[in-house]
Protein backbone atom coordinates (compact mmCIF):
# COMPACT_ATOMS: atom_id res chain seq x y z
CA UNK A 1 0.00 0.00 0.00
CA UNK A 2 3.03 2.29 0.83
CA UNK A 3 4.41 1.61 -2.56
CA UNK A 4 1.40 2.19 -4.26
CA UNK A 5 0.74 5.80 -2.78
CA UNK A 6 4.26 6.68 -3.50
CA UNK A 7 3.89 5.43 -7.10
CA UNK A 8 0.48 7.53 -7.16
CA UNK A 9 2.73 10.79 -6.13
CA UNK A 10 5.18 10.34 -8.73
CA UNK A 11 2.67 10.46 -11.00
CA UNK A 12 0.07 12.85 -9.87
CA UNK A 13 -1.55 14.70 -11.47
CA UNK A 14 -2.94 12.57 -14.66
CA UNK A 15 -6.06 14.81 -15.09
CA UNK A 16 -7.34 18.42 -14.38
CA UNK A 17 -7.24 19.56 -10.36
CA UNK A 18 -11.03 21.06 -9.56
CA UNK A 19 -10.28 24.32 -7.14
CA UNK A 20 -13.87 24.54 -5.21
CA UNK A 21 -14.17 28.47 -4.56
CA UNK A 22 -17.29 28.49 -2.30
CA UNK A 23 -18.02 32.51 -3.39
CA UNK A 24 -19.31 34.08 -6.36
CA UNK A 25 -17.26 34.34 -9.67
CA UNK A 26 -15.55 37.73 -9.39
CA UNK A 27 -14.84 38.22 -6.17
CA UNK A 28 -11.75 38.31 -3.89
CA UNK A 29 -12.07 34.66 -3.46
CA UNK A 30 -11.43 34.38 -6.94
CA UNK A 31 -8.41 36.40 -7.48
CA UNK A 32 -5.31 34.44 -6.12
CA UNK A 33 -6.04 31.28 -7.68
CA UNK A 34 -6.41 32.45 -10.72
CA UNK A 35 -2.51 34.67 -10.59
CA UNK A 36 -1.40 31.10 -9.30
CA UNK A 37 -3.30 29.12 -11.93
CA UNK A 38 -1.14 29.61 -15.07
CA UNK A 39 2.02 28.41 -13.33
CA UNK A 40 0.43 25.69 -11.29
CA UNK A 41 -0.45 24.44 -15.07
CA UNK A 42 3.20 24.49 -16.26
CA UNK A 43 4.19 22.70 -13.39
CA UNK A 44 1.42 20.03 -13.50
CA UNK A 45 1.00 19.40 -17.61
CA UNK A 46 -3.06 19.16 -16.42
CA UNK A 47 -5.57 22.30 -15.98
CA UNK A 48 -6.70 23.67 -12.86
CA UNK A 49 -10.49 24.34 -12.68
CA UNK A 50 -11.71 27.23 -11.17
CA UNK A 51 -15.26 25.72 -9.93
CA UNK A 52 -17.02 28.80 -8.34
CA UNK A 53 -20.01 27.31 -5.67
CA UNK A 54 -21.25 29.95 -3.73
CA UNK A 55 -23.92 30.57 -1.39
CA UNK A 56 -25.01 30.35 2.29
CA UNK A 57 -21.44 32.50 3.52
CA UNK A 58 -19.21 30.12 1.45
CA UNK A 59 -20.46 26.82 3.62
CA UNK A 60 -22.58 25.43 -0.15
CA UNK A 61 -19.26 25.29 -1.74
CA UNK A 62 -17.33 23.68 1.51
CA UNK A 63 -19.86 20.89 1.46
CA UNK A 64 -19.24 19.92 -2.13
CA UNK A 65 -15.51 19.72 -1.90
CA UNK A 66 -16.11 17.58 1.60
CA UNK A 67 -18.48 15.19 -0.42
CA UNK A 68 -15.37 14.76 -3.24
CA UNK A 69 -13.19 11.68 -3.77
CA UNK A 70 -10.31 11.70 -1.33
CA UNK A 71 -7.96 11.28 -4.41
CA UNK A 72 -5.95 14.88 -4.66
CA UNK A 73 -7.76 16.19 -7.69
CA UNK A 74 -10.34 17.94 -5.85
CA UNK A 75 -8.95 21.27 -3.50
CA UNK A 76 -11.27 23.78 -1.44
CA UNK A 77 -10.48 27.66 -1.30
CA UNK A 78 -10.03 28.00 2.64
CA UNK A 79 -10.53 31.59 3.74
CA UNK A 80 -11.40 33.63 7.27
CA UNK A 81 -15.50 32.81 6.95
CA UNK A 82 -13.95 28.69 7.63
CA UNK A 83 -13.03 29.60 10.71
CA UNK A 84 -16.35 31.70 11.90
CA UNK A 85 -18.91 29.44 10.33
CA UNK A 86 -18.83 26.53 12.99
CA UNK A 87 -19.34 29.04 15.72
CA UNK A 88 -22.16 30.71 13.55
CA UNK A 89 -24.09 27.88 12.18
CA UNK A 90 -24.93 24.75 14.68
CA UNK A 91 -26.14 22.73 11.94
CA UNK A 92 -23.58 22.56 9.23
CA UNK A 93 -23.40 18.93 7.14
CA UNK A 94 -19.78 19.04 6.93
CA UNK A 95 -16.32 19.51 9.72
CA UNK A 96 -14.12 21.87 8.40
CA UNK A 97 -11.49 20.48 10.47
CA UNK A 98 -12.31 16.97 10.58
CA UNK A 99 -13.38 16.61 7.04
CA UNK A 100 -9.93 17.96 5.39
CA UNK A 101 -6.53 18.21 4.94
CA UNK A 102 -4.58 21.28 4.90
CA UNK A 103 -1.95 22.26 2.44
CA UNK A 104 -0.72 25.79 2.58
CA UNK A 105 -1.92 29.39 3.75
CA UNK A 106 -1.25 30.85 0.61
CA UNK A 107 -2.11 34.45 1.48
CA UNK A 108 -2.84 37.37 4.34
CA UNK A 109 -4.92 40.43 3.28
CA UNK A 110 -5.33 43.21 6.05
CA UNK A 111 -8.52 45.30 6.64
CA UNK A 112 -8.17 48.77 7.21
CA UNK A 113 -9.93 51.17 9.87
CA UNK A 114 -12.18 53.62 8.33
CA UNK A 115 -13.55 56.57 9.52
CA UNK A 116 -15.59 59.11 7.78
CA UNK A 117 -13.39 62.69 7.04
CA UNK A 118 -15.83 64.57 9.42
CA UNK A 119 -14.91 62.30 12.19
CA UNK A 120 -12.88 64.20 14.67
CA UNK A 121 -10.44 61.55 15.31
CA UNK A 122 -6.99 61.34 13.74
CA UNK A 123 -5.38 58.09 15.30
CA UNK A 124 -6.99 54.90 16.73
CA UNK A 125 -6.43 56.34 20.59
CA UNK A 126 -8.34 59.59 19.64
CA UNK A 127 -11.02 57.63 18.29
CA UNK A 128 -11.20 55.12 21.34
CA UNK A 129 -11.18 58.41 23.22
CA UNK A 130 -13.97 59.63 21.25
CA UNK A 131 -15.91 56.31 21.06
CA UNK A 132 -15.43 56.17 25.49
CA UNK A 133 -16.99 60.19 25.59
CA UNK A 134 -19.87 59.10 23.31
CA UNK A 135 -20.53 55.52 23.96
CA UNK A 136 -22.97 53.82 21.52
CA UNK A 137 -23.20 57.17 19.46
CA UNK A 138 -20.46 55.94 17.09
CA UNK A 139 -21.90 53.65 14.42
CA UNK A 140 -19.84 50.86 12.51
CA UNK A 141 -21.37 49.10 9.10
CA UNK A 142 -20.85 45.71 8.77
CA UNK A 143 -21.78 43.35 5.34
CA UNK A 144 -23.75 40.92 7.71
CA UNK A 145 -24.20 39.61 11.22
CA UNK A 146 -20.98 37.28 11.68
CA UNK A 147 -19.24 38.42 8.47
CA UNK A 148 -15.29 39.73 8.87
CA UNK A 149 -16.63 43.20 8.95
CA UNK A 150 -18.91 42.87 12.26
CA UNK A 151 -15.92 40.86 14.13
CA UNK A 152 -13.34 43.00 13.63
CA UNK A 153 -15.31 45.87 14.84
CA UNK A 154 -16.60 43.77 17.76
CA UNK A 155 -13.13 42.52 18.57
CA UNK A 156 -11.52 46.08 18.85
CA UNK A 157 -14.80 47.30 20.86
CA UNK A 158 -13.80 44.43 22.80
CA UNK A 159 -9.86 45.08 23.13
CA UNK A 160 -10.48 49.03 23.49
CA UNK A 161 -12.91 48.87 26.33
CA UNK A 162 -15.73 50.74 24.19
CA UNK A 163 -18.90 50.27 22.93
CA UNK A 164 -20.41 51.52 19.36
CA UNK A 165 -23.75 50.70 17.85
CA UNK A 166 -23.65 48.37 14.81
CA UNK A 167 -25.73 49.00 11.48
CA UNK A 168 -26.00 45.94 9.56
CA UNK A 169 -25.97 46.18 6.14
CA UNK A 170 -25.93 43.31 2.83
CA UNK A 171 -23.79 44.66 0.37
CA UNK A 172 -20.54 45.74 1.49
CA UNK A 173 -20.39 48.32 -1.17
CA UNK A 174 -23.59 49.73 0.42
CA UNK A 175 -21.53 50.21 3.75
CA UNK A 176 -18.87 52.19 1.62
CA UNK A 177 -21.67 54.66 0.16
CA UNK A 178 -22.83 55.08 3.62
CA UNK A 179 -19.29 55.57 5.30
CA UNK A 180 -18.73 58.26 2.54
CA UNK A 181 -22.27 60.07 3.16
CA UNK A 182 -21.70 59.92 6.77
CA UNK A 183 -24.63 57.91 7.63
CA UNK A 184 -22.07 56.10 9.75
CA UNK A 185 -18.42 56.51 11.01
CA UNK A 186 -17.21 53.58 11.03
CA UNK A 187 -15.80 50.32 8.82
CA UNK A 188 -13.35 48.05 9.38
CA UNK A 189 -12.59 46.97 5.04
CA UNK A 190 -10.54 44.76 3.33
CA UNK A 191 -7.20 46.79 1.76
CA UNK A 192 -8.32 46.28 -1.61
CA UNK A 193 -11.34 47.31 -1.53
CA UNK A 194 -10.68 50.41 0.70
CA UNK A 195 -7.76 51.80 -1.46
CA UNK A 196 -9.57 53.77 -4.25
CA UNK A 197 -11.87 55.35 -1.84
CA UNK A 198 -8.37 56.28 0.25
CA UNK A 199 -6.48 57.63 -2.40
CA UNK A 200 -9.87 59.84 -3.35
CA UNK A 201 -9.57 61.19 0.05
CA UNK A 202 -13.42 60.40 0.25
CA UNK A 203 -12.44 58.19 3.61
CA UNK A 204 -9.70 58.64 6.50
CA UNK A 205 -7.53 55.18 7.27
CA UNK A 206 -6.23 54.81 10.79
CA UNK A 207 -4.81 51.93 10.77
CA UNK A 208 -4.09 48.84 9.48
CA UNK A 209 -5.15 45.21 11.25
CA UNK A 210 -2.58 43.28 10.77
CA UNK A 211 -0.03 42.21 13.78
CA UNK A 212 2.88 43.86 12.10
CA UNK A 213 3.16 46.66 9.39
CA UNK A 214 1.84 45.66 6.00
CA UNK A 215 3.98 45.91 2.82
CA UNK A 216 0.89 47.39 1.34
CA UNK A 217 1.06 50.27 3.30
CA UNK A 218 4.35 50.44 5.25
CA UNK A 219 3.45 54.05 6.49
CA UNK A 220 0.48 53.07 7.88
CA UNK A 221 0.52 51.82 11.77
CA UNK A 222 -1.31 48.65 12.43
CA UNK A 223 -3.92 49.00 15.19
CA UNK A 224 -2.14 46.70 17.68
CA UNK A 225 0.86 49.70 17.80
CA UNK A 226 -1.53 52.57 17.97
CA UNK A 227 -3.72 51.81 20.90
CA UNK A 228 -4.91 48.54 21.22
CA UNK A 229 -1.89 45.93 22.03
CA UNK A 230 -2.45 42.28 20.67
CA UNK A 231 -5.17 43.27 17.92
CA UNK A 232 -4.99 41.38 14.76
CA UNK A 233 -7.68 40.66 11.91
CA UNK A 234 -6.29 39.58 8.43
CA UNK A 235 -8.08 38.15 6.03
CA UNK A 236 -6.66 34.94 4.80
CA UNK A 237 -6.20 32.67 1.65
CA UNK A 238 -5.23 29.13 1.90
CA UNK A 239 -5.70 26.38 -0.33
CA UNK A 240 -6.93 22.50 1.59
CA UNK A 241 -8.21 18.85 -0.49
CA UNK A 242 -10.25 16.09 1.33
CA UNK A 243 -8.90 14.51 4.63
CA UNK A 244 -7.69 10.94 3.70
CA UNK A 245 -5.99 11.95 0.50
CA UNK A 246 -1.84 10.33 1.08
CA UNK A 247 -0.04 12.32 2.77
CA UNK A 248 3.15 12.24 -0.73
CA UNK A 249 0.07 13.82 -2.65
CA UNK A 250 -0.28 16.75 0.55
CA UNK A 251 3.38 17.25 -0.15
CA UNK A 252 3.70 17.22 -3.42
CA UNK A 253 0.61 20.03 -3.73
CA UNK A 254 2.03 22.12 -0.91
CA UNK A 255 5.44 22.16 -2.51
CA UNK A 256 4.20 23.05 -5.82
CA UNK A 257 1.60 26.05 -4.02
CA UNK A 258 4.88 27.30 -2.34
CA UNK A 259 7.03 27.17 -5.14
CA UNK A 260 4.72 29.08 -7.24
CA UNK A 261 4.04 31.67 -5.13
CA UNK A 262 7.27 32.49 -4.11
CA UNK A 263 8.30 32.96 -8.01
CA UNK A 264 9.21 36.77 -8.31
CA UNK A 265 6.59 37.93 -10.57
CA UNK A 266 3.83 35.83 -8.73
CA UNK A 267 4.29 36.86 -5.10
CA UNK A 268 4.65 40.66 -7.28
CA UNK A 269 1.29 40.18 -8.18
CA UNK A 270 -0.41 39.13 -5.38
CA UNK A 271 0.74 42.23 -3.42
CA UNK A 272 -0.54 44.38 -6.26
CA UNK A 273 -4.21 42.87 -5.00
CA UNK A 274 -3.56 43.62 -2.00
CA UNK A 275 -2.71 39.84 -0.90
CA UNK A 276 0.52 39.26 1.01
CA UNK A 277 1.91 35.77 0.41
CA UNK A 278 2.75 33.50 2.95
CA UNK A 279 3.08 29.92 1.85
CA UNK A 280 3.70 27.21 4.46
CA UNK A 281 3.75 24.00 5.67
CA UNK A 282 0.52 21.53 6.53
CA UNK A 283 1.62 21.54 9.94
CA UNK A 284 1.60 25.58 10.24
CA UNK A 285 -1.34 25.91 8.48
CA UNK A 286 -3.31 23.21 10.43
CA UNK A 287 -1.90 24.95 13.55
CA UNK A 288 -3.13 28.37 12.23
CA UNK A 289 -6.58 27.23 11.83
CA UNK A 290 -7.16 26.10 15.34
CA UNK A 291 -5.91 29.30 16.46
CA UNK A 292 -8.27 31.40 14.32
CA UNK A 293 -11.18 28.54 15.16
CA UNK A 294 -10.82 29.96 18.94
CA UNK A 295 -9.80 33.55 18.93
CA UNK A 296 -13.25 33.83 16.44
CA UNK A 297 -15.45 31.98 18.33
CA UNK A 298 -14.66 33.81 21.18
CA UNK A 299 -15.40 36.83 19.56
CA UNK A 300 -18.65 35.43 17.96
CA UNK A 301 -20.10 34.31 21.64
CA UNK A 302 -18.96 37.89 22.92
CA UNK A 303 -20.87 39.81 20.01
CA UNK A 304 -23.79 37.60 20.14
CA UNK A 305 -23.70 37.45 16.38
CA UNK A 306 -26.40 35.57 15.01
CA UNK A 307 -27.08 34.56 11.27
CA UNK A 308 -30.67 34.63 9.76
CA UNK A 309 -30.38 30.83 8.02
Amino acid sequence: MLFAAAAAAQTYPTKPIRMVIPYPAGGAGSVVPHILAPKLVETWGQQLVVDNRGGAAGNIGTEIAARAPADGYTLLLAALTHVINPSLYKNLSFDFVKDFAPITLMVSTPSVLLLNPSVPANSVKELIALAKAKPSQLNFGSAGSGSSSHLAAELFSSMAGIKMTHVLYRVTSVVLIDLIAGRIEVYFNTLPSAMPHVRAKKLKVLAVTSLKRTLLLPDMPTVSEAGVPGYEMTAWYGVLTRDGVPQDIIQKLNADFVRTIRIPEVSEKLIEVGAEPVANTPEQFKAFIQSELKKWAKVVQESGAKVDY
